[in-house]
């Protein structure tokens, strides 16, 4: 017997007004893409998942199409105009469902909520196989007042129902085609309908329908406020928000065969890189100043480089830099000598890494990774030139996977807490190495960033939660 038919319905009606924008909201970039498209990969890479119908607000359909067809995301059908409220668009969706299905599985979801597992949708999925309603919910960590207009100018009080019996409420919301149309056509017959969601009409008209829960996570926010851009760009970089570990199949299967070019790779985490990528089936080429005389700051150098690998594989599939410098001293006692050297190291090199390899990357579809530190969010005193150098990295890549995206070409970029690397040890002398990452679950991580099918993020990789899972995202 063949399973019920899942589709997915993304909402994405709302104009950002909050947030203070001209643009809708769902198209606002985070990591590197628009939210929109953030979600949309989600439901279009799940195998659960067999259709998605995008209904978006008036006037920015064209943008949608062009998504859909940038990523080539397949399971779109349609993208229809949204209607006045929530409700009205959640109608223009099941319409024009009803008129290719007779019944199936209709998961909505917020287009503004890009941070959803995959295992949520497994959940809801699995729940609609026993019940004809699924709600995602979170138990609330606040405690949740019930208020009244007072006498005065506040409001005050009015009940403080138990924190155990109370959730929050996330999407997607799940329905039986069949159960969530006779739910919409009894509310019709209201001329005092009004409801902020899908479940509360189920709830409400049809009362004889359980709706099951079943439980989110945290990180499935949904981006209203201003400070929701600033919270959803941050959670991208956590490593722990996917959730399985890459096998040792997936990164053989996406490197074997493949060309890789690591620069600063005579130690450290570029030489792990280098050692781990060719276990791996890949073919690559290490270059580095001590090395091969390559230094990352003349471009001569990189074309030289280029050219010894084209000759040796015909392609270059893979572009890693780890090459630094990290001088340690107040700005007012450096030298001009060593404020240039280290910005063109840390800076300008990767600025010339890419516009040397892009080309070939274009051809291959490939991967460029830069490497920052975690001084790039703040300033530190005697690390100027470094967390300067540094922050500018990450809006390298940032803008790079922006104008890369049409090309195919991703670029990433990986934030390792404090290392064991040599480099460190010449700045901080010996450290208690419990206290540092080992380089070789760095050079872990950066394969998994490297193949995977994302573009624009700036992953942090920390001791206690490796990065796991973007093994998951490989084409």
């Amino acid at each position: 017997m063949d399973r019920v038919r899942n589709i997915a319905v993304i909402l994405a009606g709302g104009v950002g007004t909050r947030i203070g924008l001209d643009t809708p909201k769902q198209l606002i970039k985070i990591a590197g893409r628009p939210i929109m498209e953030h979600t949309l990969a989600v439901f279009d890479e799940h195998p659960l998942i067999d259709e998605i119908i995008v209904l978006m607000a008036r006037g920015h359909l064209d943008k949608v199409h062009e998504i859909v067809r940038k990523n080539q995301f397949k399971k779109v059908s349609s993208v229809l105009e949204g209607s006045g409220t929530r409700n009205d668009t959640t109608q223009v969706a099941l319409n024009a469902i009803a008129e290719k299905y007779e019944d199936c599985n209709v998961i909505l979801h917020d287009a503004v909520r890009p941070l959803l597992a995959p295992s949520i949708i497994n959940d809801v999925v699995l729940a609609l196989e026993s019940n004809e309603a699924v709600d995602v919910a979170i138990p609330s960590a606040d405690t949740i007042i019930e208020v009244e207009q007072g006498t005065g100018a506040y409001p005050v009080i009015k009940d403080v129902p138990p924190r155990a019996n109370l959730r929050r409420g996330q999407t997607p919301q799940a329905f039986k085609l069949s159960a969530i149309q006779r739910a919409y056509e009894l509310a019709n017959q209201d001329e005092n309908f009004e409801a902020t969601d899908d479940c509360t009409v189920v709830l409400r008209y049809t009362p004889d329908v359980p709706v099951a829960v079943v439980t989110g996570d945290d990180s499935n926010m949904k981006v209203t406020e201003p400070i929701d851009i600033y919270i959803a760009d941050k959670l991208f970089q956590l490593p722990a928000r996917n959730e399985h570990a890459a096998t040792e199949e997936k990164l053989k299967a996406a490197l074997s065969g493949k060309t890789m070019a690591v620069f600063g790779g005579s130690y450290g985490i570029g030489a792990d890189i280098a050692a781990l990528a060719s276990e791996l089936g890949a073919t690559v080429k290490s270059f580095s100043r001590s090395m091969t005389k390559t230094h990352i700051n003349s471009r001569d150098d990189l074309v030289a480089a280029r050219e010894e690998v084209l000759k040796e594989t015909g392609r270059i599939d893979y572009v890693v830099n780890t090459a630094g410098v990290l001088p340690l001293a107040r700005l007012e006692d450096t030298s001009d000598d060593t404020i240039y050297e280290a910005t063109e190291i840390n800076y300008i090199g990767p600025i010339l890494l890419a516009q040397t390899f892009y080309p070939e990357l274009v051809k291959t579809q490939g991967s460029l990774l830069l490497f920052t530190s975690s001084s790039y969010t703040r300033g530190r005193g005697s690390y100027s030139l470094y967390s300067s150098a540094k922050a500018a990295t990450v809006n390298l890549t940032q803008a790079l996977a922006d104008e890369w995206a049409n090309e195919k070409v991703r670029v990433n970029c990986v934030n390792p807490e404090r290392t064991g690397t040599p480099m460190r040890t010449k700045a901080f002398g010996e450290e208690d190495p419990d206290s540092l990452l080992e380089s070789k679950t760095v050079a872990r991580a950066s394969l998994e960033v490297m193949v995977a099918n994302k573009t624009g993020h700036v992953i942090d990789v920390r001791r206690e939660d490796p990065l796991a899972g973007y093994a998951d995202h490989l084409d």
